[in-house]
Formats: structure tokens, sequence, C-alpha cells
């Protein structure tokens, strides 16, 4: 039943935009460009795709844009359920929109068989609230959330609906961004985009990864592009160590002819004079810096300040959502967001006279700096100028250390916002993969009866010692330090206990990221015969042989190669030290070395006297590499698989 490639879809758009140079108007009463019985022709047969829970047989985007920003966005969808979960999937419909500067309008949702055939017409129940804020970090807004819930979805019907969102109030007069996917989570029979501006605005257009080209009417003042597309295919299956930017999706990106120095002007309009210090706050920051020998103790005491007394939360109601609060509002109530958050840090530290300024950027990183745009982000930190280079901060990261950041940050595009309303385009730095270290080690004495008495101690530093200081940021009871030390032991040696835990506090930011705990195990050894005793160590490969024919069965490759996927950029040392008996001697493996492209990787098996060592070592890399490249990181895994040294035979 698929229709061959130049079906009346592809046809029909096409030839009324090239009559009258303008995206159709469509409203509850349909879509004129676009004949309904003809997409729904297009229904499959379910058995010809036996892993798919559903199909989109038409996915549509017709957007129009007016110079001031203003617009309409229609978004249309005729899905095809062919199983069970695709039922569970489409049974229930959500929109969003902000109520401050746009109108949502549902034109349509309606559930049917492909014969076209109604079963129901309408959705079964309605309602519309505010967005809920969460309790961990509440964000207050104007965005209104309409759920609908449809009846008589089962595999076999359609689901076919379409809203509008229209944008009555731009945020930034004259800015737009979208962004249209043409390849989808499924198979997407038919594809369309429409973008209707005016002839005199030239849009920004990023094409990534396309196979068919885009069509461009211009007439009657308006000019269309029209990217129309038939059968795309969902993305191959994920593969090991991809890296984000794929080239595979095929997508289009619009922003308006807009400038970084724009938007930067237009946020300094709104902050303007939002760094005032009263005297409330002015007290304030002498307790906080009181004792500070230096000029580094005192903003890393402020930094510390304003990241961790003060609780996150948005208020992001009109204009809010882009406005900070003044800074003496936030030492009010206590709260704040992170534009709130940097902005009183901002004025703290100009206050005590060092160079500071607010940064744009997105919490999810992947800004175009080639589309300039208020809508790429969605966060801010900060930046402080010392002597030693700029100091970026994120005072919503609570648990980050002055002068560091949360690792998805480093190395993003973000906007510095000048005191003159100059806009600043800069590339956060990246870490040093060198500062980013976690040390292993397990010192220890093992009898001739096979006990095992010795201490573990992890050290972390840089983004390694992240997750560390968030699994400490709160006090342990006397019971939950004796379970944990229980499960340190444990996981190290079979039947072990732990005791004489050592913790730091994960808030303060000036602690060595550092725990130990000694361990105690009655029997550490099993018996492998005459004389001889098998030692289990708490070590097994960074990758076993499954994880490598896994990489290999993705051969021929689609995907880039994350190297920083592959050891993590961080470097690593574990260290395994035991004293055994006297006269014991261990049966020692070779080690393992390799280096490459994606890292370096060392390990060592030795006796020296009664002292067993085993020490591994590693550093991981960056980059992203080809596809063509997979055969080296094959080869390089394939090597650290071999040192599985989990196991040492002693001979008495």
């Amino acid at each position: 039943m698929r229709m061959p490639f130049l079906a009346p879809l592809l046809l029909a758009p096409v030839l009324a935009t090239a009559a009258m140079a303008q995206a159709p108007v469509i409203t509850p009463a349909g879509d004129p460009s676009v004949r309904a019985d003809t997409i729904y022709r297009l229904a499959v047969d379910p058995a010809r795709y036996p892993d798919d829970p559903y199909i989109y047989l038409l996915d549509d985007g017709v957007i129009r844009l007016e110079p001031d920003g203003r617009a309409t966005r229609t978004y249309r969808q005729v899905v095809q359920i062919l199983s069970q979960q695709g039922a569970e999937r489409w049974g229930e419909q959500q929109f969003s929109y902000s109520a401050a500067h746009e109108r949502l309008t549902v034109n349509w949702i309606r559930v049917l068989r492909p014969d076209g055939t109604v079963v129901s017409p309408k959705p079964t129940h309605e309602q519309e609230s505010d967005a809920l804020a969460s309790l961990d970090a509440p964000v207050y807004s104007d965005v209104r959330i309409l759920r609908a819930t449809l009846g008589g979805v089962v595999p076999g019907v359609l689901v076919d609906y379409s809203y509008t969102v229209t944008t009555t109030h731009p945020v930034l007069p004259g800015d737009f961004f979208t962004t249209w996917s043409v390849t989808n989570a499924e198979p997407t029979l038919r594809s369309r985009f429409l973008l209707d501006v005016p002839a005199s605005l030239t849009p920004r257009l990023v094409e990534r990864n396309l196979t068919f080209a885009r069509r461009t009417t211009v007439a009657h003042g308006r000019r269309v592009y029209e990217w129309a597309t038939a059968d795309v295919p969902k993305p191959p299956p994920a593969e090991p160590f991809a890296s984000d930017s794929n080239g595979v999706d095929q997508n289009v990106t619009v922003a308006a002819p807009e400038s970084w120095e724009t938007i930067a002007r237009w946020y300094d309009s709104l902050a303007r004079g939002r760094d005032s210090v009263g005297p409330a706050l002015a007290e304030s920051l002498a307790a906080v810096v009181r004792g500070a020998a230096t000029a580094r103790d005192s903003l890393r005491a402020v930094y510390q300040w304003v990241a961790q007394d003060f609780r996150y939360v948005s208020v992001a109601l009109g204009l809010g959502g882009y406005q900070p609060r003044l800074p003496d509002q936030v030492l009010a109530t206590k709260y704040g967001d992170c534009k709130d958050k940097a902005t009183l840090f901002v004025a703290l530290a100009r206050r005590m006279g060092f160079r500071a300024d607010p940064v744009l950027l997105s919490a999810e990183g992947g800004v175009d700096s080639t589309l300039p745009s208020i809508a790429q982000f969605d966060h801010m930190i900060a930046v402080v100028r010392r002597p030693g280079g700029p100091r970026y901060l994120d005072l919503t990261a609570d648990e980050v250390p002055y002068g560091e950041l949360p690792p998805g940050e480093y190395g993003q595009f973000a906007l510095v916002v000048h005191p003159d309303g100059h806009g600043e385009e800069v590339r956060l730095p990246l870490d040093s993969i060198g500062t980013n270290v976690a040390v292993d080690s397990l010192v220890g004495d093992l009898t001739a009866t096979g006990a095992f008495a010795g201490r573990l101690t992890r050290l972390r530093s840089g983004r390694a010692a992240l997750a560390l200081r968030m699994e400490l940021a709160r006090p342990f009871t006397a019971e939950e330090r004796g379970e944990i030390a229980r499960g340190i032991a444990s996981g190290l040696v079979e039947g072990a206990v732990g005791d004489s835990l050592q913790l730091f506090d994960g808030r303060d930011l000036t602690a060595v990221p550092r725990i130990s705990v000694a361990i105690q195990s009655v029997q550490a050894l099993r018996d492998a015969g005459a004389d001889l005793s098998l030692l289990r160590l708490p070590l097994g490969p960074l990758f076993s042989t499954a994880r490598v024919a896994d990489v290999t069965a993705h051969v021929p490759r689609r995907y880039p190669i994350d190297a920083a996927a592959v050891l993590g950029p961080v470097a690593f040392r574990e260290v395994f030290a035991i004293t055994l008996p006297a006269g014991w001697h261990a049966q020692l493996p070779a080690g393992v070395s390799d280096s490459s492209v994606y890292g370096v990787y060392h390990s060592t098996y030795t006796q020296q006297g009664r002292v067993l060592t085993v020490e591994r070592t590693g550093r991981g890399a960056r980059g992203v590499l080809p596809p063509g490249q997979v055969s080296g990181l094959i080869a390089f895994l394939r090597t650290l698989s071999r040192d599985d040294g989990r196991y040492l035979i002693l001979q008495h």
C-alpha cells in the first residue's frame, strides 16, 4: 500500500507554494495543501516492521515568520500504531506553550482507521494546567501544558493531530530560532517542512546530512523554503563510544539574521543597574570575607557562600525568565536561579574591586556559534578576571570548587556581557586531563591461614572528585558510616568487613576528596592444590571480551567515535600491594601496555621480597574520530581486555 516516491503529498505542496509563494493557512478545518486520504493510504503492513512500535506516515511542519519575530508554527503528525507499546506511547498527548507571549490552538486530534473511518473524532478528556515546579529545584514559569487522553488507540489505528503555536509577543523582537528534524526515532514515510518569510528577510539556514535538496520560491513579497522527502529511515542502532556530533541524522536549523552583539546588548538592557549592593548585603559581604588572607581567598569565600547558602528557586514569570532580580532581593529571600546567583556574585566581586561579568550559555551545551539567538541560551554563570587568567564559575554547582566547572560546561560556547553592553564570544576552557585524577590504593598483609588485613585509600581531584563530593554532601550517622564501611570492604574482598572509616565533608570545597577504610577478611584465599592458593584481586579488565565483541559487531560503523568516552578525560592509578607470608611466591602474569589516540594504559605485576604489587595506570584522551578509525579502537580495547589479573596463584 506504499505510494511511489512522487506521491501527491510531495507534489501538492510544491505546486501550491509555487503558485502562491506562501505557506498554506492551516486551521481546524484542515490543511488545503495535503490530502488526508492520500496520507492514510500510505498505511503499512505491520509484518514488514516487526521491530517498530509505530511509524510516521506524515511528519509536517509549517512555519511563518515576520521580521519582528512574530510567528505561527503548525505541526502535524499522522502515526500508524503497530503494537501495544505504540498504543501506550500515543494514547496520551501533551502540548506546551508560554502563556506570556504565545497562544496554542489544537487544530484537531482524531483516531481513525486506515480507510478513513473515524474511531474517535476528538480526545475523550482534556486538561490544561501550569507546568509543575520540582521540589528539588523549583522553577515557576508561565508555561502552560495541555494534556489530552485519546480513546480507541490500539494496534492498527492511525493517530492524526495538528496544533499551532502563535508567537504574539517575541521575547526579543526580531529573534527566532527553530530546528526541524527530518530523522525521527521511527521510520517516516513522508516528511515536509515549509518556512515562509518576507522576501526582504534572509534567515540563517544550516542543513545537516540532508540527502535531498530544498526548493525556494519567491513571489508576492514572500519567500518560501520547502524541504520535502520520503521514506526516511530511523537512525541506525546505537554504537559504542558514539560521539554526539554524529553525521547521520538529517535536520535543518533556522535562525534570525542577528548577531551575538545584539543578544548581549539586549540582555544588558535588562540587567543594567542590577549590580548594586545595599547596606545589608555589604554587611553580609564583610562577614563572609572576614579572615580571608588573600584576594583569592576572598573570592573563594564569596563563591562558596553564594553557591551553597542560597537555595535554587527560579521564578521565571514573564520577563523574569531573562531579567535577574536585584542582589538585595536575593539576599532577603535567600534563594535565586542561575541568573540571580550569577548577578549576585558579579555585584559582590565588583564591590570588592574585581572585574566580573555575567556569562550566557546553554546548560546542556551544543550551542551553534554561527546562529546567534537568545533561544540557544538557558543558563548563566559568572567570570572573574584575575592575573592568572579568567575564572569561570557556575554559582548553581554547589559541590564544584572555586575555579572549576561542571563537566558538561567545559569547552562550550558562551557569551560574556561586559558592563558597557558589549558581547564577547568565548569558548570556555577545557580542563586538563592531568587535573582529573583518581587514585585507589589497597595495602595490607596476608597470613598463612588466608586472613587479610589492610587499608583502602581513595583520592580524587577535578571532575573525578565530583561524584564523591555529591555523595558526601551531608553528614552521616554512626549506623550509616558502618554501612558505608561494610559496603566498600565487601566490594573489594569477598566476605570482608570494614571499620575505621575516614570521610571528608563534600560541601567543604577546600577539603581534599579523600576517603579511607580499614579492611579485614577472615579468608581471602582459596585452595588450589598442594602448596598452592588462589588469591582474588579486587581488579578486573577495564574492557571485557564481550565489550570488544560489541564494538566489532558494529563494523562497518556509521557514527563518529568519541575518544573521551573510552577511558574518560581523566588519569587514574590503581595500586594493590600485599605482604605475603615468608617463603610464598606469586605466579605473575605479564603486564600490558598500549598507547593510541584513545588513551594510554600500563600495568605491572611484580614481587620484591615478600611484597606483591599490582599497579595499573591510565590516561584518557579527547577528540572525535571518524568511523573509519574503528579498527584502531578495537585493537586498543582488545589489548586492554587481555589484562585480566583478577586471580593470582600463590605458591607456598
